[in-house]
């Protein structure tokens, strides 16, 4: 007689520790005390099952960290994918499009393709997107990473997957990093600020989870603390993700009482969303000389054509993606396990746009 499913859900699959194998779904039938079918048929779109039936199904394959295998019946064992998954924050971006650019390039050359997706800085469509690269059987992964969780990047998860983080660094995860001199460069942008006499300069930067975000507010404050200064709380506005909230937040600082004669900007969103705003009052009258000064990281299209001087933080965003692919595949082409993970500190410079 087959066991009723409360018996089967007193079945209990080992927790897995230190093994690189991926989970079956009768590991996950086993854990949610279901049939293989009801799986299959709950990950699926879960026709003809009940919704109780498939939160459990939902729930083991959270647990074991299951990742369906999109590519099983179209590769031929002992065949490779030829994939890399590239997840990038912001697909809107053209930066993280020069990025993968550069990561495309390397891959190519070893015969590997790229499939990209975006999180939008969101964590959880971070690890969606994770999931889904990996039951793609992508080889390799180049990550910029949206959040600090890192229990969905262990090598437990990734089924041994080699990974690869750009831009960013997570605290706890030792593998491969390609960062940029960030705080450094944002300091030099903040001293071009001050040497030419500012000392009311504002910060534009994205949410303190980011780790650019924080290390660029770090560089701004290093460069104030150098002349005597400290950023004042009304000059600051951080949480800006996209150029329609960096406006918002340009807008702010110009209507303060005792505005800010400099702007200190993290990244070229934010820069773009001040100079929408210094623009739209130009064009309702107020004079040039009334625009704050305006120093930011990343260069932008069409930089040295704004009204107001613009000094840019600049570096190569796709050498970035070459050197993140460069990593990645010397781990799948050479050694995977080759020591500790490896970081690159690539450097910036300082250029006057106009």
């Amino acid at each position: 007689m087959s066991p009723r499913p409360a018996e089967l859900s007193e079945v209990r699959v080992p927790e897995r520790t230190g093994s690189n194998k991926q989970p079956t779904i009768r590991e996950v039938a086993l854990r949610a005390g279901v049939s293989p079918m009801t799986v299959s048929r709950t990950l699926s779109g879960g026709e003809s099952v009940r919704p109780d039936v498939q939160e459990k199904v939902l729930r083991a394959v959270r647990e074991l960290g299951y990742h369906r295998n999109e590519n099983a019946r179209s590769l031929r064992p002992g065949h490779r994918s030829g994939l890399i998954g590239v997840a990038i924050t912001n697909l809107g971006n053209p930066y993280y499009g020069n990025f993968a650019l550069g990561v495309e390039e390397v891959a190519a050359q070893h015969g590997r393709r790229i499939i990209i997706g975006s999180t939008g800085e969101d964590p959880l469509r971070e690890r969606q997107l994770v999931s889904d690269f990996i039951g793609r059987q992508v080889e390799g992964l180049v990550l910029v990473p949206s959040g600090e969780s890192v229990d969905h990047l262990s090598a437990d998860r990734l089924g041994g997957v080699p990974l690869v983080l750009a831009s960013r660094s997570l605290e706890g995860l030792d593998v491969d990093s390609v960062l940029l001199d960030d705080v450094g460069g944002a300091a030099d942008g903040t001293r071009v600020l001050l040497d030419a006499g500012h000392t009311r300069i504002a910060f534009l930067g994205n949410a303190r989870s980011v780790f650019t975000g924080e290390r660029r507010f770090e560089g701004y404050v290093r460069a104030l603390a150098e002349r005597g200064l400290s950023p004042r709380d009304e000059l600051v506005e951080r949480g800006q993700q996209d150029v329609a909230s960096a406006e918002v937040a340009t807008r702010r600082l110009l209507d303060l009482e005792h505005p800010p004669t400099a702007i200190f900007s993290a990244n070229n969103r934010n820069t773009i969303g001040a100079l929408r705003e210094m623009g739209r009052r130009l064009r309702a009258g107020e004079s040039v000389d009334a625009m704050p000064a305006l120093a930011g990281f990343d260069a932008f299209e069409l930089a040295e054509l704004m009204p107001v001087p613009v000094t840019i933080i600049d570096h190569d965003p796709q050498e970035l993606g070459r050197q993140a692919a460069r990593l990645l595949l010397a781990r799948l082409d050479v050694d995977r396990a080759a020591g500790h993970g490896k970081t690159i500190e690539m450097p910036v410079r300082i250029v006057a746009a106009n």
